[in-house]
């Protein structure tokens, strides 16, 4: 297909260039990598487009989709496309209550949902969901025995057989259908994460989805024989754009992790070339990178902590654009064959090429080591309105910054400090909200709310959400992510909160990581019994306590901690806490644990909670405990 203007389009165009059996997407199932063809491909998303056809879906319907990252995802999208409807993601750990609302919002008559997990959230809701006339899953395991006398319920399957029987009556339909698309028709809604209100849908245009990896890929070209899996969610905008709209232009293998819990292991079975993680998930492996070292031999303990600093003062050299002496990169060398290389091996990461994080910055600590080890990841700063606005370049990287903007997209910052985009990869508005839309998009500019500057070398340093830089009660500033960023380094932190707006200092709630700090606990012959005893023991704070106390050293007097509490237990999405990315709900979390906040600037050395807890062996129950405040006495 000439100039090819939709990701349906895309489809077509990739299977006439590559030969019919060549690989296209695999999915591990029950142990075993399960392959199709472009030929199958094209097959799997006619049938199920035609399918929905049958079902009645007209141009310009939206049909929701609830479920991980698996090829009837994207066959089940691409069909939506083809017919000239809307895809509306939606995230699978999602309550009722929040399905509820975004299908409403999106007018959705069509709903995709995997599994018997989600089906039953849906029929939690069904009374509340007039618009929908069918739930289609695409896994029927413990979906047999439901009472469905309206047959609202329906296999993805059957559905398909639908789509046989009209393609049987009508061959050219699909392809007339696909043909009619247009760059600027609607492809997906992609819902904010909500960390101020309720979400929005961002409308996004085919026109977007190509223009956002396009972009990229003039700074990071894919090649056709690249391998990359799919995992971050595809109610995320940027798997759109890197993982679909990516896969399709460029004609590289997709593989599907087997499940969730099986990612690590099946990324070291693939091996891929392109990895886009988000940045809690690219903490996870350094944080488990580095307690794997302290489980392993004494030789390569020592390994590691021999090359280490060689790896650290070349990543250095050679961002600093300095040239590297012979004798350390010879050094270098030897600690690639020795340590470095079979380190990446154990997570799959010894292939990658293009490795890119999303969401939240990644604190410059992270992003250092993982260079130090050769691992060449990238830093992308984006929004779900705008897709991708930098990257980080392979010679060119400044650990402080969020990159240099990518080709075609222009950036400014605002008299206010705002950061401003301008790009093809910019949203056509919010659904139902023209207010919002009006004042977010100006002269074709989307200011994104978020706070930075570029420096002399055109690098963009992003700083927080305009709306977190907070100011201590002396007026000097400080950004709450930064600090959190470099905080999260330490492998026995997960998440926190740093707190201080309009206070005399600043704080912090921190949640451990249970099974780090777990590990840690055992090595150091220390019995413990929950989540909530772990991590209101002394030695917890005081393993804590250290890594705070070296962060602090390097922060401005004012951003330093001086008191913090170790949660009793994970922030969590479900509570409100966290969005569905996983970002900080900072003024829920400050209404929740108020009560814990103000104890630390009282003068209270402990505030008591009472708190659920699950114990190892299964039984859950209700505690009451005292949860203490540590003061650092920062100066």
């Amino acid at each position: 297909m000439n100039n090819p203007q939709t990701l349906p389009q895309y489809l077509l165009d990739s299977a006439a260039r590559f030969p019919a059996n060549q690989v296209a997407l695999r999915k591990k199932t029950l142990g075993i990598w399960r392959e199709y063809t472009w030929r199958a491909y094209v097959e799997q998303v006619r049938d199920f487009c035609l399918g929905l056809v049958a079902l009645g879906l007209q141009r310009g319907d939206k049909v929701a989709i609830i479920g991980d990252n698996d090829p009837e995802y994207y066959w089940a999208e691409l069909a939506i496309q083809a017919a000239g409807g809307v895809a509306v993601g939606v995230f699978t750990d999602s309550t009722p209550p929040e399905i509820q609302y975004i299908i409403a919002h999106a007018d959705a008559t069509i709903v995709l949902a995997k599994d018997q997990e989600q089906c039953d959230k849906l029929l939690a809701v069904r009374d509340q969901l007039p618009l929908v006339k069918k739930v289609i899953y695409w896994e029927e395991r413990g979906m047999w025995s439901y009472d469905d006398p309206d047959a609202w319920l329906m296999d993805f399957r059957d559905a398909q057989k639908l789509g046989r029987d009209l393609h049987a009556r009508e061959p050219e339909k699909f392809a007339q259908m696909v043909a009619q698309g247009k760059r600027d028709d609607l492809a997906v809604f992609c819902y904010t994460s909500g960390t101020t209100g309720q979400p929005k849908g961002a409308m996004i245009v085919h026109r977007n989805l190509i223009a956002a990896y396009s972009n990229t890929a003039e700074g990071d070209p894919r090649r056709a024989t690249d391998e990359y899996l799919s995992f971050l969610p595809m109610a995320w905008i940027t798997e759109h754009a890197l993982g679909l709209a990516g896969h399709l232009i460029a004609g590289n293998v997709v593989s599907f992790p087997e499940e969730p819990e099986t990612v690590q292991q099946n990324l070291r079975e693939i091996s891929p070339h392109t990895l886009l993680f988000s940045s809690r998930l690219w903490e996870n492996i350094v944080s488990t990178i580095q307690v794997r070292i302290n489980d392993t031999s004494r030789v390569n303990r020592w390994l590691y902590n021999l090359f280490l600093p060689i790896g650290y003062r070349v990543a250095d050299l050679i961002f600093a654009k300095k040239p590297v002496p012979i004798y350390l990169n010879a050094l270098n060398a030897l600690g690639e064959m020795a340590i470095f290389y079979p380190l990446r091996d154990k997570f799959g990461l010894q292939r990658m090429r293009l490795a890119y994080t999303s969401g939240s910055a990644l604190s410059p600590d992270m992003l250092r080591f993982c260079r130090a080890i050769g691992l060449n990841l990238k830093q992308l700063y984006g929004s779900t309105e705008a897709e991708i606005h930098t990257f980080h370049r392979d010679d060119d990287v400044k650990f402080e910054s969020v990159g240099k903007p990518a080709p075609n997209v222009q950036i400014k910052i605002s008299p206010e400090g705002e950061i401003l985009v301008k790009s093809d990869s910019v949203f056509v508005g919010y659904h139902k909200n023209p207010k919002t839309t009006e004042e977010k998009l100006q002269d074709g500019w989307f200011h994104t709310g978020d706070a930075g500057h570029i420096d002399d070398d055109g690098h963009l340093i992003y700083l927080d959400r305009l709306v977190d830089l907070l100011a201590l009660a002396s007026g000097e500033k400080y950004s709450p992510q930064y600090l959190e960023g470099r905080l999260k380094f330490s492998p026995y932190i997960k998440d926190m909160m740093a707190i201080g707006n309009q206070r005399p200092f600043v704080t912090a709630i921190i949640n451990i990581d249970f099974e780090n700090v777990g590990r840690w606990a055992e090595r150091k012959g220390m019995g413990y019994t929950t989540f909530v005893d772990l991590s209101q023991k002394q030695e917890t704070y005081d393993l804590i306590r250290a890594d705070v106390e070296r962060v602090n050293k390097s922060l401005p007097p004012a951003a330093r901690l001086r008191k913090f509490v170790l949660l009793h237990k994970e922030f969590d999405p479900d509570e409100g806490d966290l969005t569905r990315t996983r970002k900080l709900k900072r003024g829920n979390l400050e209404t929740r644990y108020q009560e814990m906040i103000e104890a630390m600037y009282s003068g209270l050395d402990q505030v008591r909670v009472r708190a659920d807890v699950k114990y190892r062996d299964g039984r859950t129950g209700v505690i009451e405990t005292a949860v203490r405040v540590c003061n650092l006495f920062a100066g």
